[in-house]
């Protein structure tokens, strides 16, 4: 168990010279946040900003799976005439108010961006000219039938793993959150507290346990037999353009018809300020590997991704420089909804996963409601109902 380098060291308090009784304020609630993905960051500095003594336990690094490696988009509406509608609106406000309080734009790529929906046709010979059509200039592949789906009103992006890190730096800074390295093995809770157990024998008392774990949730023996939390793999490409500047900030989401045929695919490309290109697809169901460290992508769906790149821009073509080849796993439910409450029958112990493509955009508003839920009893911000892991309960053998 290591201290993180994200660990600020208590202050050293001193007494006061003079008679006055010192000032003696009342204890504060010890909350173990377990995972320190996107999840476990926002609920971490949302406990911390409420008052809670924090300590963020991550069994690798910050952001080192999937809310390192995700593309980062965010919509305002995209989940309206849905259960999710009100977490991913409550937390699209709170990613401008939060841009706005830690520099996002500078610090973490915040920025609003228009987004359009196009239709690309593969061809194994394709025509030495850009086809027409009302796209930026950038975008000189077979492209088809734009249309605009989002604009700078109710679209953003992030770069995942800078807003995370950043989140986390201001949560230990600020409000003083413990940053500690290790694999939680077990939590075990009795006598009004809870107790993790670490790897390498560390064990970690507090008053209330968040288990933030993304696609390791079935895997940790306290929630496997009540919650089934599988693992989406998605492959990404980060690719640096030859020429920076002529890429607009435009969201791309794809319907990508290959030239051998088959059924079409549904690829996403995102520029980013910082000059990079994301550019994500090829999903399947996989089992999710006991180390982040160990995720590896699989060689067919990164070729295919290149392929879809230059197809659609010569500018993301062999010109352009490749900054990583990765994969990571999203955390799916069976009926596609998160999984944010109290654990039926395990009192103070919490659970916050099953996000799958919409953790970074929902991060926030499941940060915020689950600190609300822990130091007050109920969430005002997002109604969690929907959400709870007592609608698994006798669903599972």
């Amino acid at each position: 168990m290591l201290k993180s380098p994200f660990f600020v060291p208590s202050r050293l308090v001193t007494a006061s010279m003079d008679n006055k009784p010192p000032n003696i304020d009342p204890p504060k609630k010890r909350v173990l946040v377990c995972g320190g993905g996107v999840i476990g960051v926002c609920t971490a500095y949302f406990l911390s900003k409420k008052g809670a003594a924090v300590t963020l336990i991550e069994q690798s690094s910050i952001a080192c799976a999937a809310s390192g490696k995700a593309g980062g988009f965010l919509a305002l509406d995209w989940c309206d005439g849905g259960p999710v509608a009100s977490l991913a609106r409550a937390s699209f406000d709170l990613h401008r108010s939060l841009a706005e309080q830690l520099n996002g734009r500078e610090s973490y790529g915040y920025r609003p961006v228009n987004t359009l929906s196009l239709s690309v046709t593969e061809s194994e010979n394709p025509p030495p000219w850009k086809m027409k059509s009302k796209v930026p200039d950038w975008i000189d592949g077979p492209v088809k039938s734009p249309r605009t789906i989002g604009t700078t009103e109710n679209t953003a992006q992030v770069h995942p793993q800078l807003f995370t890190r950043r989140l986390v730096e201001e949560a230990v800074a600020e409000y003083g959150v413990e940053v500690v390295i290790g694999k939680v093995k077990s939590v075990e809770t009795g006598e009004g507290k809870v107790t993790a157990v670490v790897e390498d024998g560390g064990v970690i008392d507090g008053d209330a346990v968040v288990l933030a774990l993304g696609p390791w949730t079935s895997k940790f023996r306290l929630l496997s037999s009540v919650i089934r939390v599988h693992g989406l793999k998605a492959h990404s490409l980060v690719l640096e353009p030859k020429e920076v500047d002529v890429i607009s900030a435009h969201a791309l989401f794809l319907s990508y018809h290959p030239a051998h045929g088959g059924p079409p695919m549904d690829p996403e490309i995102y520029p980013r300020p910082t000059g990079e290109v994301y550019v994500c697809g090829m999903s399947s169901e996989e089992e999710v590997p006991d180390d982040p460290e160990q995720i590896e992508p699989n060689p067919d769906s990164i070729r295919v991704l290149k392929r879809v790149a230059g197809t659609v821009s010569s500018h993301l073509g062999e010109e352009s420089r490749v900054k990583a080849e990765q994969a990571c796993f999203l955390p799916c439910t069976d009926d596609s909804l998160p999984v944010i409450g109290e654990i039926p029958g395990m009192k103070r112990c919490y659970v916050a996963t099953g996000h799958s493509c919409w953790g970074i955009l929902n991060g926030p508003a499941t940060g915020a409601a689950m600190a609300e839920l822990v130091m007050d009893g109920c969430s005002t911000i997002v109604d969690l109902t929907r959400f709870s892991p007592a609608r698994f309960v006798g669903r599972r053998q």
